[in-house]
């Protein structure tokens, strides 16, 4: 070993002990806010995104401000383990990309419960069993995740936050060749991302839907001639090699995931917030339930029709604001909004994905 790379590795060393004493000073801080705190609240999502948008803001490399935010979200979850273990609820089971996206919001730190539909992660939030929920709300390529948005209007959950995850589809099994491959396993949204590759490659083989890339793996595990479409880590889990890395037809494909809580959400200087709304059944209605943003300079990023459920061809749009009910001008867009929509629910204002 030449002296110099012995030095490295000396100052290395000196690094980590440093690092290790101010983690553990970190945490001892962490320790007597939590015995602070009186209203039982663990995690303020707002405090966590100022962290995340500092450290990325101060951030000179070579780390990437993606390794950075990771980093730093496992810091701050091994800290908040101190006060008390946070409850998580995802849509499952284990190796979904849902859990992914809740590893990447919370941390490795919490207690993930894994649900077997969107319906049973509200319904455990709601009830107290989690803190949070984390369910799937739209993709790039394939659109809006239906029954998350159907489940939005009839709950009391607030949206605490969002989680932007790129997805990376995988085919996954035991045969490199792609002629032993009879069946293709996967989540109908998968199938979807993955078209245009199944059909140069893999156009003789069958593909049977199933209700996730986890159970998809499990069953491409149990038939030695299929294959699955799924994510790396649903390898790992069970048994399987990545045939073929990053299948998606769409290289930017990506899912926005939404934290659902029970609390309001302060604001972190970045943020956005969600409503649903209706107009009333008259000529120009959509476009006046418009008016009230633009007149006060509120910018829109989203708008999204749904059938209301309530009668034919009656419809809700949900909405996505840039700002905070806290700001000024959307404070005053929603008073006028409400005033002239046949109906508006606020889904929350939370911070904007880092």
């Amino acid at each position: 070993m030449s002296d110099k790379l012995k030095q490295l590795r000396v100052q290395i060393d000196g690094l980590d002990d440093e690092l290790l004493k101010l983690v553990n000073q970190r945490a001892a801080l962490a320790q007597q806010i939590g015995h602070l705190k009186d209203n039982g609240v663990v995690l303020r999502p707002e405090r966590e995104a100022q962290v995340l948008q500092r450290m990325q803001q101060n951030n000179h490399g070579p780390l990437s401000n993606a390794a950075v935010a990771q980093l730093f979200t496992e810091v701050m979850s091994q800290c908040r383990a101190l006060e008390a273990p946070l409850m998580v609820a995802y849509l499952g089971p284990e190796g979904t990309f849902t859990e992914a996206a809740a590893l990447k919001r919370f941390g490795s730190a919490i207690q993930a419960q894994s649900c077997t539909t969107i319906d049973d992660v509200f319904r455990a939030v709601e009830s107290g069993a989690a803190h949070y929920g984390v369910v799937p709300a739209e993709n790039s390529t394939e659109g809006a995740v239906s029954r998350t948005l159907d489940m939005l209007m009839q709950s009391p959950l607030q949206i605490c936050g969002e989680v932007m995850l790129p997805i990376h589809q995988c085919l996954l099994g035991r045969h490199s060749e792609s002629g032993a491959i009879r069946a293709v396993y996967s989540h109908p949204q998968s199938f979807g991302q993955c078209q245009g590759w199944l059909n140069s490659n893999l156009p003789q083989a069958a593909r049977i839907p199933v209700s996730s890339n986890a159970e998809a793996a499990r069953l491409s595990a149990e038939n030695p001639h299929s294959a699955a479409i799924a994510g790396s880590q649903a390898a790992a889990l069970f048994g399987l090699d990545v045939l073929v890395a990053n299948i998606e037809d769409d290289a930017k494909n990506t899912t926005r995931f939404l934290v659902l809580g029970n609390q309001q959400v302060a604001p972190s200087g970045r943020d956005k917030t969600s409503l649903v709304m209706s107009a009333a059944n008259r000529p120009g209605a959509v476009h006046d339930l418009l008016v009230p943003l633009a007149k006060n300079g509120v910018s829109m990023t989203k708008l999204e029709s749904r059938p209301a459920r309530s009668g034919l061809w009656e419809y809700v749009f949900f909405v996505d604001i840039e700002g905070h009910l806290a700001d000024v001008k959307v404070a005053a867009a929603l008073s006028e909004l409400k005033q002239i929509a046949a109906f508006v629910k606020v889904l929350g204002s939370y911070p904007v994905a880092t």
